[in-house]
């Protein structure tokens, strides 16, 4: 065995050898020391000479890759146990000294109005109240509707929402308002939740959809009819008979007969009410069976629609008056998508994409009303909806044609919203005019800022990022921006420095359009007459309508905090369904941007279809 000599030698080293380190070391005192023929270093001759001849302290310190300087060595290593001292000391002190928490930023003013704008759905509620309601001036009411009409076959039409000032459930606007809440909550679940209110909006969307399974038979594959409304309001002809609009009373005093309306040929409503319950499927996917029910009532209402075609408020019915349905063929569009979403069934997708359904709604042609949702028309919406299907899915054919066409005419609307360009006019103030100067501009407004901020998220989500107007390129900022230049002037920023959305701010209508709100909870039952002396003080509501977007300004930006004119200060669910969806889109963080996936949770995989194999070779 041998080592390996520091000199350059080999040494050997006898495995019997006996000898002790000591002996070693003395014997190497008796090399040589001239023979070297190199002088030696320091820790060299330190070396040779051995302990017994060292008697200064070592100059250096060898820490065997290097050699360094004992004062040097001492010194940094005396640094370093010092700062680790005063680190662990500072550490102490840190860990058990109270420390104060950073306040969160407060909440954004979307945030805000957002918490009061769900809070006037509470208010709207018919029917057995839950305890958690949080409306102190609101009670039971409406627990005999339906009972109390001999003539039809739904007797339990218990619960829903009242539509606007007054008692009267409207099927159609409300079936809309739960499908846009839907919506809402579909794409923005995440931002909901980071205000607190997802638990709400979906508990808001049940009692809505909970009703709508009461007015037709859900059960069914197959239905005759619906029950359409609950209560009337015609006035005209001199009619004193007490009626929802005649009598100013508050809904829990009711004690007149409400009236029910059926409908047996009605295709707008039964596909909006299937959207409404095809939307709230994707809420509520969750809770399977609730879903499920909710997706069966769907089909079974898309199907009466397709079957017995119609309008809904056709022939002069009190429908007519208050809620008049142009078409219908933009709800079988609108129907026929979300039941897709719903479903993952091809069939509602191709009649949604089909050509002559989309030239019946309008979807080729222009005029002065087009690319404005409302509780209407939602052709809009559609569009939007199914630009989704093709920003991330990209069936192809054979639904590619009509949905690059509704995908075009969706930048077109977007376009149709800015400012540079002339299709609507606005107000000194900056608010879109989106119903041409007509009354009660606000519902429409805020759906249009709604469809802008979801758009310009989608295109953020696909990596786009902005979208042409004829030559120019503009970016998704410029449609948000729309949709806050609009929301801000609803929550004070105009000319008037008023909130149309009750509570929120300083400065908001006192005299809403409201009989729950303008008549006092004091234990006094007024009759259908005696609530008129509320309906026409000119003192403020004494029980505040929390979170009511009324009707707006007029088109000169002005403004009359006047109860009996409906015109400016009703509010409705359409209305503020729109709102909340607004809302939440520009709420919180834009980061956040939509929940890409949860729309297409039913959605199978798309994959072009295989061809078939070929046939058997013969000789």
């Amino acid at each position: 065995m041998y080592g390996r000599d520091p000199w350059g030698g080999p040494l050997e080293i006898n495995a019997t050898d006996s000898a002790t380190d000591d002996d070693r070391s003395r014997n190497l005192q008796d090399l040589d020391r001239a023979a070297l023929s190199r002088p030696l270093d320091e820790t060299q001759q330190s070396w040779l000479l051995g302990p017994g001849e060292q008697k200064k302290k070592k100059k250096y310190v060898d820490l065997g890759c290097i050699i360094v300087s004992r004062k040097i060595f001492v010194w940094t290593v005396g640094t370093l146990l010092v700062s680790a001292l005063l680190a662990g000391l500072i550490t102490l002190i840190v860990k058990t000294v109270p420390s104060h928490h950073h306040r969160h930023s407060p909440p954004d003013n979307y945030t805000l109005a957002l918490h009061k704008a769900l809070m006037f759905f509470n208010a709207q509620r018919s029917g057995k109240l839950p305890k958690h309601n949080n409306v102190s001036w609101r009670g039971n009411s409406g627990l005999q509707d339906g009972k109390s009409d001999p003539s039809v076959l739904m007797k339990d039409l218990v619960g829903g929402y009242y539509d606007a000032g007054d008692a009267i459930k409207f099927n159609f606007p409300a079936s809309f308002s739960m499908t846009m809440l839907s919506w809402s909550v579909i794409e923005y679940s995440a931002k909901y939740e980071a205000a607190g209110e997802l638990n709400h909006v979906k508990e808001i969307i049940k009692w809505g959809t909970d009703y709508l399974l009461k007015t037709f038979n859900n059960t069914a594959d197959t239905i005759d009819r619906i029950a359409a409304q609950v209560g009337i309001g015609d006035t005209s002809g001199g009619v004193s008979a007490p009626n929802d609009h005649y009598c100013w009373m508050r809904p829990e005093d009711i004690d007149y007969p409400r009236p029910v309306y059926e409908c047996h040929s009605c295709s707008d409503l039964a596909a909006e009410m299937a959207a409404a319950l095809a939307s709230a499927s994707i809420v509520f996917k969750d809770n399977k069976a609730y879903s499920q029910k909710l997706v069966h009532g769907a089909r079974t209402l898309f199907k009466f629609a397709r079957d017995q075609r119609g309008r809904y408020s056709a022939g002069g019915s009190d429908p007519a008056l208050f809620y008049n349905s142009s078409s219908y063929w933009d709800e079988f569009v609108w129907g026929g998508a979300w039941l897709y979403y719903a479903t993952g069934n091809s069939s509602y997708l191709q009649l949604a994409t089909h050509p002559k359904l989309a030239k019946h709604a309008g979807a080729f042609w222009g005029g002065p009303d087009y690319g404005v949702l409302s509780w209407d028309n939602k052709l809009a919406g559609a569009q939007v909806l199914l630009s989704r299907l093709r920003l991330f899915l990209s069936p192809g054919y054979p639904y590619e044609e009509i949905l690059s066409t509704f995908h075009n005419q969706t930048s077109i609307i977007m376009c149709s919203f800015l400012p540079v360009f002339t299709s609507f006019n606005r107000t000194k103030g900056g608010l879109i005019q989106l119903n041409h100067g007509r009354p009660q501009p606000l519902q429409y407004v805020v759906n249009a800022a709604f469809l802008a901020a979801l758009y310009s998220d989608y295109l953020d989500a696909a990596d786009t990022p902005g979208w042409y107007c004829g030559p120019n390129f503009y970016s998704t900022d410029v449609l948000r921006e729309f949709a806050k230049t609009q929301i801000d002037y609803i929550l004070g920023k105009n000319p008037r420095k008023m909130s149309y959305v009750v509570g929120f701010g300083n400065h908001y209508p006192k005299h809403v359009h409201h009989r729950g709100a303008s008549i006092p909870k004091n234990k006094i039952k007024y009759n259908c007459k005696g609530g008129w002396k509320w309906r026409d003080t000119s003192k403020p509501n004494p029980n505040t309508l929390v979170g009511a977007m009324v009707a707006g300004p007029d088109k000169h930006d002005g403004f009359r905090d006047v109860r009996t004119n409906y015109n400016y200060t009703e509010p409705t669910l359409a209305g503020n369904a729109g709102l909340v969806a607004a809302l939440v889109a520009l709420s919180g963080d834009k980061a956040t941007g939509i929940d890409k996936n949860t729309i297409f949770s039913a959605v199978p995989p798309m994959f072009p279809t295989p061809p078939p194999p070929p046939a058997p070779w013969k000789p």
